[in-house]
C-alpha cells in the first residue's frame, strides 16, 4: 500500500464521517444495488437499455 493510504486512513480514524454521511453513503450504495438486480434478472425496459452492437 502507498503511504498515502496509511496517511488517509488514519486521518479517518482520528475524525470518523458523521452518522448522517455514513446514512447516505448506503443509501447510494443500496440504490445501485437494486438498479443492478432490477437489470440482472430481466426486469429493465427494453426502451431504457443501450443498443448493443452485436453482429
Amino acid at each position: 500500500m502507498n503511504i498515502r493510504h496509511f496517511l488517509r486512513m488514519s486521518r479517518i480514524a482520528r475524525n470518523p464521517p458523521s452518522e448522517k454521511q455514513v446514512l447516505r453513503l448506503l443509501a447510494v450504495l443500496g440504490v445501485c444495488l437494486i438498479l443492478f438486480g432490477i437489470e440482472y434478472f430481466g426486469f429493465w425496459p427494453e426502451w431504457a437499455k443501450v443498443n448493443s452492437l452485436k453482429p
